[in-house]
């Protein structure tokens, strides 16, 4: 391994969480005696960006490339500021030129149209092909359109999800700051599995935020899917204290999620909550893994990735790994900061298997913030470790049911030190 020794190594991996022996792993000078071996990375998220970026701190003789279609990335972390007002859009906006410059990752901008495993290559839109020892795939999340009569990509500028960042989110802002006051924002989240699933109640917070300055005779009303829990009851102790009478939350579990959508009516139709009409509606639709993985042959019945959870291996497809949103995890969440600890994990377990050696075994963690106004905020954070090859909870929780207002105070700080830290770490920034 060129320029990293053992120690220098299990080092890097603490940030991930090395908790003990690491019998078997061999770091020689280079990978393979001497040739470079090809990592493809798809995908420049939270995961793909991540594993891209220490795959070269790990082994920097080896050859990286990250493919991602698009030259910025918006993240969903911290969206929910721009729909407050609170953040611009430039806030949450990133670039790739720290992994071309400080990590010396070859990223190129196109599309991935297909993957021929058997013969480890792949295509682009742009009609390159391009080889690989190894493939990671992090292609987030995709929509399924066909779970809710009426919705559908060209409704969605009608009816915005904003469940991936960019101009949906400045679509749904702009909805937002039409509005008159005194309207009504209806929130519909959907089942899970979905991407980040505190989000919509973070959401319903940061927009009732918003009214409350703005439009403070207007309503906010979430259909939860997810139905009542622990976590959603800080978060409606906090609306109390924040947004009394602003915030209605509707239970959409047991089969009662929102089934169809009339976007000329701006209404939404449940199995058990009937119609709804709102003047702004954010529609967030079932989910499921990015396409690519589908055209790959990584998804199972359930529309995501059946992994081995060691080192985040294609439990369907030899010599590739699948991190983040798409990838089954639990009871990890879908989030930026799961997908991000993957990403190092998977990283690490593709430079020890190249060089003949053995995964240390690592804990796996995630936090979790959640602000409800500029001032107050939540949080969870979970701790992982493999048994019987499945991940189990060790320990973490929510943030202090009883805790003051100052430690709030103190949470949403650190949500921004937390945003500002992570990103740095997955663009390879100095």
């Amino acid at each position: 391994m060129s320029q990293v020794n053992r120690r220098e190594f299990i080092k890097m991996l603490g940030a991930v969480g090395v908790v003990s022996a690491t019998s078997g792993l061999i770091l020689p000078g280079s990978v393979m005696a001497g040739a470079k071996a090809r990592v493809v990375v798809v995908g420049g998220g939270f995961g793909g960006a991540t594993c891209a970026n220490y795959l070269r701190q790990y082994d920097s003789s080896l050859d990286v490339t990250l493919i991602e279609p698009n030259t910025r990335f918006v993240t969903c972390p911290f969206s929910n500021t721009v729909l407050a007002g609170m953040r611009s859009i430039n806030f949450i906006t990133h670039n790739y030129d720290g992994l071309r410059k400080n990590r010396n990752i070859n990223v190129i901008h196109d599309t991935v149209v297909s993957i021929d495993v058997a013969a480890k290559k792949l295509e682009l839109k742009g009609g390159k092909i391009l080889g690989y020892d190894r493939l990671v795939v992090s292609p987030g999340i995709s929509f399924d359109w066909n779970e809710i009569e009426g919705s559908s990509e060209e409704n969605s500028k009608i009816m915005p999800h904003a469940w991936k960042a960019g101009a949906q989110t400045l679509l749904l802002r702009k909805q937002l700051e039409a509005m008159k006051d005194g309207g009504k924002v209806i929130i519909a989240s959907p089942r899970k599995p979905f991407r980040a699933p505190p989000a919509p109640y973070e959401r319903a917070s940061l927009i009732a935020y918003y009214l409350k300055k703005s439009k403070p005779s207007s309503k906010v009303l979430l259909v939860d899917s997810s139905g009542d829990s622990e976590e959603l009851a800080m978060f409606r102790k906090g609306w109390e204290k924040l947004y009394k009478g602003m915030i209605e939350w509707v239970d959409g579990s047991e089969q009662g999620e929102i089934v169809s959508a009339n976007v000329g009516a701006l209404s939404l139709t449940g199995r058990t909550v009937g119609t709804l009409k709102g003047d702004v509606v954010n529609l967030i639709p079932p989910q499921r893994a990015g396409e690519i993985a589908r055209v790959a042959g990584l998804v199972n019945k359930s529309g995501w990735c059946p992994v081995d959870q060691k080192n985040f291996a294609s439990r369907l497809q030899k010599d590739i790994h699948v991190i983040g949103d798409a990838c089954i995890a639990d009871p990890m969440q879908k989030t930026g900061h799961s997908a991000n600890t993957q990403g190092k994990i998977c990283a690490a377990a593709i430079v020890t298997e190249l060089n003949g050696g053995t995964m240390p075994e690592v804990i796996y963690s995630t936090s979790i913030y959640s602000l409800l106004s500029p001032k107050y905020a939540l949080s969870s954070a979970g701790v992982y470790r493999l048994e019987n090859g499945k991940l189990k909870r060790a320990s973490g929780g929510l943030s202090d049911k009883k805790a003051s207002r100052k430690t709030r105070l103190k949470e949403a700080r650190f949500a921004t030190g937390w945003y500002k830290g992570i990103t740095m770490d997955m663009f390879g920034k100095t």
